[in-house]
C-alpha cells in the first residue's frame, strides 16, 4: 500500500506535471543535441577552418565534449540547492540558462569574422549549456517520480526521458528541413543560425508551462520533518556529503549503468553523421533523415520499456538493453556500410530501441536509490559524472579510432567493452521497483538500517 507521501495524485494533475517535465526536457535536449549535430555538420568549417576536415571535426567534437565536462559541476550545484530549496525553482533556472546560451550561439560571429575568439566564445557557451543540463535531468525526473503513482513509477518517470529523443527529433528535423531547402552555401553562411535562435521561442513556452506545476509533495514533507526536528545536518546543509557518506555504492552503480547507455546514444546519433557521410558515402540529408525517423521510434518505445520495468523490475529491462546494444554493434556498422538508406535506418532504429531499454527505467531506478533530502544530488551526481567518461569522449574516441584504423571494428569493440561494464554494474545492484520514495534505504551502503547510527537512519528516511 502506498504511503500518504506516495499516494497517486489526481490524474489531471499528474499529467500536467509529466507534460511540464517532458516539454522542459525536450527543449533542453533540443538545445544540447542541436549543438552536437551542428558540430558534426558545419562547426568544423565555421570555427576551425584552417584544419584538415577530419581534424576540424575532431576539434569541433572537442568543444562538444566540453559541455559534458560542465555537467558534473551543474549536477553538484543544482543538486545541492535542489535538495535544499526544491526541484521546481532549479528547473526554471536550468531552462533559462540553457535557452539563453543556445540563443547566443545563434548570434555568435564565426572564425572568418573575429578569428580565434570565435571558438573560445563557442566553448564558453557550450560550458553554460552543459552546466544547465547537468542540473536539469535530476530535477525533471524527480519531479515526476515524487508525484507519481508508485505502482506505475517506471512508466510515468520514463516520460521525461522521452525528452531526449523528442529533442533529438526536433533538432534533427529542423536541421534536415533547412538542409533540404537551402543550398550548402546558404546553410553554411546563415541557415545554421535559425535552429539556435528558435530556442528563444521554445524557452518562453517551456517556462510558462514549468511555472504552472507544484513542488514535489515528497520533498515538501521531508523538508517539514527536517525543519521540525533539525535532524541530520549532512542532508540539511550539505546533501553532497551525505550522498557520498551513505550512498557511495549507489553512485558507483549509477555511473556504471550509464556507460553503455551514454556511449551508445552518442555513437548512434552524433558520430553516425560523421561515419555515414565519410566512410559509407551517404549524403548528409540521408543520414539526418535516418536519425530523424529512428528518433521518432525511440520516443515511442521508451514509455513501453518503462511500463515493462514496473512489471519485471528495473534491472532485467536495463540488462536487456545493455547486452543488446553490445551485441548489435557489429551488425550496426555492417548495415551502414551497405550505403543504402534502408540499412542505415535499420541500424540506427534497432540501436535506439535497445538504448531505450536502458534509458526508460533509468529515471525510476536512480530515483529509488537515494533518500529524499539527498535524492537530487545523488541521482544527478551518478548520472552526470558518468557522462564525462562516457558521452563526452564517445564521438571523439570514435572519430579518432576511425581516423587511425580506417575501420569500424575498433569502434564496435569500444562499445562492447562499455556494454560489459554496464552489465556488471547493473547485475551488482539491488532491485528497487518496490521502494517507497518517502522511506528509502540505501541499496548498496556498507550498513543496513538495523545497525546504522540514528543520524544515518534519519538520512535514509528524509
Amino acid at each position: 500500500m502506498s504511503s500518504p507521501a506516495t499516494a497517486p495524485p489526481a490524474p489531471n494533475k499528474l499529467k500536467r506535471i509529466v507534460a511540464a517535465s517532458l516539454i522542459g526536457t525536450t527543449i533542453e535536449w533540443y538545445d544540447f543535441f542541436l549543438y552536437g549535430s551542428a558540430a558534426a555538420l558545419v562547426f568544423n568549417k565555421l570555427f576551425f577552418p584552417d584544419s584538415d576536415p577530419l581534424v576540424g571535426t575532431l576539434l569541433s567534437f572537442l568543444t562538444y565534449a566540453v559541455g559534458f565536462a560542465a555537467r558534473p559541476i551543474g549536477a553538484l550545484v543544482f543538486g545541492h540547492y535542489g535538495d535544499r530549496l526544491g526541484r521546481k525553482k532549479l528547473l526554471v533556472l536550468s531552462l533559462l540558462m540553457m535557452g539563453g546560451a543556445t540563443f547566443a550561439i545563434g548570434l555568435l560571429p564565426t572564425h572568418a569574422t573575429i578569428g580565434s575568439a570565435a571558438p573560445v566564445l563557442l566553448t564558453v557557451l557550450r560550458l553554460v549549456q552543459g552546466f544547465a543540463l547537468g542540473g536539469e535531468w535530476g530535477g525533471a525526473v524527480l519531479l515526476v517520480s515524487e508525484h507519481g503513482d508508485a505502482r506505475r513509477r517506471g512508466f510515468w518517470a520514463s516520460w521525461p526521458q522521452t525528452g531526449a529523443p523528442a529533442g533529438q527529433l526536433l533538432a534533427t528535423g529542423v536541421l534536415s528541413l533547412l538542409t533540404a531547402v537551402l543550398s550548402d552555401s546558404a546553410f553554411g553562411s546563415w541557415g545554421w543560425r535559425i535552429p539556435f535562435l528558435l530556442s528563444g521561442v521554445l524557452v518562453i513556452v517551456g517556462l510558462w508551462i514549468r511555472l504552472s506545476v507544484d513542488e514535489s509533495p515528497v520533498f515538501q514533507q521531508a523538508l517539514e520533518r527536517a525543519e521540525t526536528r533539525k535532524a541530520d545536518a549532512d542532508a540539511e546543509r550539505m546533501p553532497v556529503v551525505a550522498v557520498l557518506r551513505h550512498h557511495w555504492r549507489d553512485v558507483l552503480v549509477a555511473m556504471g549503468a550509464r556507460m553503455a547507455e551514454n556511449i551508445s546514444y552518442y555513437v548512434i546519433t552524433a558520430f553516425i553523421l560523421v561515419y555515414a557521410t565519410t566512410s559509407a558515402d551517404v549524403s548528409k540529408q540521408t543520414a539526418l533523415n535516418a536519425v530523424l525517423i529512428a528518433s521518432a521510434v525511440h520516443f515511442a518505445v521508451i514509455p513501453a520499456w518503462g511500463a515493462l520495468s514496473d512489471r519485471l523490475g528495473r534491472r532485467p529491462v536495463y540488462l536487456i538493453g545493455a547486452a543488446g546494444v553490445g551485441l548489435w554493434m557489429f551488425p550496426f556498422f555492417a548495415l551502414i556500410d551497405t550505403g543504402g538508406f534502408a540499412g542505415l535506418l535499420l541500424a540506427v532504429t534497432v540501436g535506439l530501441v535497445l538504448h531505450g531499454a536502458m534509458y526508460a527505467p533509468q529515471a525510476a531506478f536512480f530515483s529509488e536509490m537515494f533518500a529524499t533530502r539527498m535524492r537530487y544530488s545523488g541521482a544527478s551526481i551518478g548520472a552526470q559524472f558518468a557522462s564525462v567518461a562516457a558521452g563526452a569522449p564517445a564521438p571523439l574516441i570514435a572519430t579518432a579510432l576511425l581516423a587511425d584504423y580506417g575501420s569500424s571494428t575498433p569502434i564496435a569493440l569500444y562499445m562492447i567493452a562499455a556494454s560489459l561494464l554496464t552489465v556488471v554494474a547493473v547485475a551488482m545492484a539491488k532491485e528497487t521497483r518496490h521502494r517507497d520514495l518517502a522511506d528509502v534505504a540505501p541499496s548498496g551502503g556498507t550498513r543496513g538500517k538495523a545497525d546504522a547510527s540514528p543520524a544515518a537512519r534519519d538520512a535514509h528516511t528524509v
